[in-house]
């Protein structure tokens, strides 16, 4: 029988391999790989690193932490290339797993650091949910940036996990903190390989929703994830998000409504209904507000608009419009009146509303 901190035998598979792809992160990878050596995961456990044309010392740290961990009985796999440019996030994470060899996949950041019973809690989940996403709660550091995304991340009730997945935070379970296994992994991807601007994290998920697959968090801290200038989510551009995130919301959720209204007569709800396309833009029977004066002048021309006469869509109270609605009001930035307003029309998320914000 395979003990705690065995090593892994001849031919034998581990059951846990932790993807890390690694460029430039010479400032955090020494305790990000303390935590890989920390884990009190039971079972056979694998590092699997893909150097992406990294110019730093991360080379040196990651061989100077080897025999460390293969000490402790973790199988180290290293692969790599030295190209004058870096190939990117999706690709390095596809190679990363193509190299490595275990039944489950347990992504990590180098900038990042696991608890240690990450590995085991998050494994026990996927045992149970073989076709989910697993995700869990997070730390960030430093305390204080990005509050209300991290509020978001670890707040989100169980049902929001697939009712929020339309929003501008994208996945509800975020890349640093997902566990899968190898199977449902490869049934879904690989990541998108576009390099530097491509949320390979959204697409992979967006593609995850399509084939039935599920989205469950573990609700405690497991990870602490780093925020900085030079982390890779900031360089995808904010327009790239929004077509990506209103496509999938024209596929997964307007099917299923002969009509809606959207929420917001302001920039935002304007920007979704001019993104929408002719089709779904006849289906918005009205936009809704509290402005009186939105409200008052009664209706948006769309003026950009190819058809003729040029669609005028109706401006109402909230209490005068009808379900189903797509949200796009950032909910914490309203006070709390937004929340109390919507509560107060007894809806049910997912079948009356979705979030746009």
């Amino acid at each position: 029988m395979q003990r705690p901190g065995d090593p892994v035998g001849p031919g034998q598979l581990p059951l846990v391999s932790v993807i890390l792809p690694v460029h430039n992160a010479e400032l955090w990878l020494d305790e990000c790989l303390e935590s890989v050596l920390q884990q009190d995961f039971p079972g056979t456990l694998e590092l699997s690193v893909f150097n992406d044309a990294s110019k730093d010392k991360s080379m040196t740290i990651i061989e100077k932490w080897r025999p460390k961990l293969e000490d402790s009985g973790i199988l180290v796999v290293i692969g790599g290339h030295e190209s004058p440019s870096p190939r990117g996030v999706g690709y390095s994470k596809n190679q990363a797993i193509a190299q490595s060899s275990g039944s489950y996949l347990c992504f990590l950041d180098s900038d990042d650091v696991m608890m240690p019973e990450r590995v085991r809690l998050q494994h026990e989940a996927a045992v149970q949910h073989p076709t989910s996403i697993i995700g869990c709660r997070v730390r960030r550091d430093p305390p204080g940036s990005t509050e209300r995304y991290t509020r978001w991340i670890n707040q989100l009730a169980p049902e929001q996990l697939l009712t929020q997945v339309f929003t501008a935070n994208g996945p509800t379970v975020i890349m640093p903190t997902w566990f899968c296994s190898r199977a449902w992994f490869s049934h879904v991807g690989p990541f998108d390989e576009g390099g530097q601007g491509v949320p390979e994290d959204l697409l992979f998920f967006y593609q995850h929703l399509r084939k039935g697959g599920r989205v469950l968090r573990v609700d405690q801290t497991l990870l602490l994830y780093r925020y900085h200038p030079h982390a890779a989510t900031l360089s995808v551009l904010e327009t790239t998000i929004w077509t990506h995130r209103v496509c999938f919301l024209e596929e997964w959720a307007l099917p299923q409504w002969a009509s809606f209204t959207i929420w917001n007569a302001g920039k935002q709800g304007r920007r979704l209904y001019r993104s929408l396309t002719a089709a779904s833009r006849c289906k918005v029977v009205a936009f809704c507000d509290v402005d009186e004066n939105k409200i008052r002048k009664g209706f948006y021309r769309y003026e950009e608009a190819q058809e003729r006469p040029k669609p005028r869509v109706p401006v109402l109270h909230f209490r005068a419009a009808q379900p189903p609605f797509v949200l796009c009001v950032k909910l914490d930035l309203t006070g709390g009146e937004f929340e109390e307003n919507l509560r107060s029309l007894q809806l049910q998320e997912g079948r009356d509303f979705v979030h746009f914000s």
